[in-house]
């Protein structure tokens, strides 16, 4: 196993450093750098930069738009973007469902969906949890019954209820998993549905949460008609492409490249703060710095597998536990280290810059905000207790 980049990757990692810094707006990175919140203009400008360049889908093979690049090459992007403050890609679109459709979806799919989620011109949501139907997905109820309309053809008609829909408010397309049959287990009843969040019928429903913020949302289906023609795949194999898209998911969530950067700022907050040089808290950031390079290890030894041809071990549960994990670990040790500082998140007077005003400034606000909400890592994208079931499963058969 070979953990050291060849002479080809650094050169290609310091053109991507290169390209990034040249291309990302600098109070897009200002506020990255400093977990202020990010509008909806400031995530999809990033996304048509990266998609006017090719490479909002950079994960994508060249067949479907997609630069190509190796797994490492991935890597070596996505750190170099993390670094630099970058937003990270919403991933509905070109992360979840654009491996979907590439494959399992048809050529007119292919065709129809793929462009505008390269390009970042098109939102897409993901519709997958529902009340009572979390880590126990397969016992969602959204039932969508197949119907022919005079003058409309074959068509699904979709009600229920999603929940968590991150983003939901600004979605233009949704994908989902929906009920079609009762039949057999409860697995082999669901089926993989795209929809057009304008449609009749569909109700979108923004949540508050703690930081008064409204990141996640409920949504509700009324009687929607969805052409069948949005079938992904085949009728009740959806489980299986959400299995395909959870994989993904779980991967993106352990986003080392972020912890690497918010290591560092939990270093400047604890300097600023004059904790750095108390030897019990630098003994708690020395202990998460091990545990980031030992999941930077992790990813990379992913990575010298698939670079030599070998099978790797499918990790992406446990990616999902250790990544989660020191998400939460680094926000509450920077909730820590600023005290009082930490709790201030007014919305008009972040925007007006009065986090100036107090020691350690902006580099302090709104950790309380980020605190309560990375609670929430070790449960989506299915909880880490699951997720341990699955690694024990595979190990111990």
């Amino acid at each position: 196993m070979d953990l050291a980049f060849t002479p080809e990757e650094q050169k290609f990692r310091e053109e991507a450093r290169a390209w990034v810094r040249d291309n990302l707006p600098k109070d897009i990175s200002d506020k990255v750098h400093s977990a202020m919140r990010l509008t909806r203009d400031d995530m999809q400008r990033w996304a048509k930069i990266l998609g006017k360049k090719g490479w909002l889908g950079y994960g994508w093979p060249k067949q479907f738009g997609g630069p190509g690049w190796s797994a490492i090459q991935k890597h070596l992007f996505e750190e170099e973007c993390a670094l630099a403050g970058a937003p990270r890609v919403v991933p509905f679109g070109p992360v979840m469902v654009a491996p979907v459709i590439m494959a399992f979806g048809s050529p007119e799919q292919q065709q129809r969906f793929l462009p505008g989620i390269a390009s970042g011109e098109v939102w897409w949501s993901q519709g997958y949890s529902e009340p009572g139907s979390g880590s126990d997905l397969a016992s969602l109820k959204t039932r969508a019954e197949r119907k022919t309309i005079p003058g409309k053809g074959d068509v699904y008609i979709v009600n229920g209820q999603k929940t968590w829909t991150t983003l939901g408010q600004y979605g233009e397309w949704m994908f989902n998993l929906v009920r079609t049959s009762t039949e057999g287990k409860p697995q082999t009843g669901i089926s993989f549905l795209v929809l057009d969040m304008k449609s009749p019928g569909v109700t979108v429903r923004p949540i508050k949460l703690l930081d008064g913020d409204f990141e996640v949302n409920e949504v509700f289906f009324d009687n929607v008609e969805v052409p069948a023609e949005n079938l992904i795949g085949e009728e009740n194999k959806g489980w299986t492409y959400a299995k395909h898209l959870l994989s993904h998911e779980r991967t993106n969530i352990a986003d080392v490249n972020r912890a690497k950067r918010e290591l560092e700022r939990l270093k400047r907050i604890a300097k600023t703060e004059g904790l750095y040089d108390d030897r019990r808290f630098r003994d708690e950031i020395a202990r998460l710095e091990v545990d980031v390079v030992a999941l930077e290890m992790l990813v990379l030894r992913v990575l010298s597998a698939e670079k030599s041809g070998k099978n790797s071990l499918d990790i992406a549960g446990l990616l999902k536990i250790k990544g989660s994990e020191i998400q939460q670990r680094y926000s509450e040790l920077m909730m820590l280290a600023a005290g009082p500082y930490a709790m201030p998140y007014i919305h008009e007077a972040m925007d007006a810059g009065w986090q100036g005003d107090f020691p350690g400034g902006i580099a302090n606000a709104p950790l309380a905000s980020t605190y309560f909400n990375m609670r929430k890592t070790t449960i989506y994208g299915g909880s880490n207790e699951v997720q341990r079931n699955i690694v024990a499963q595979t190990v111990l058969g």
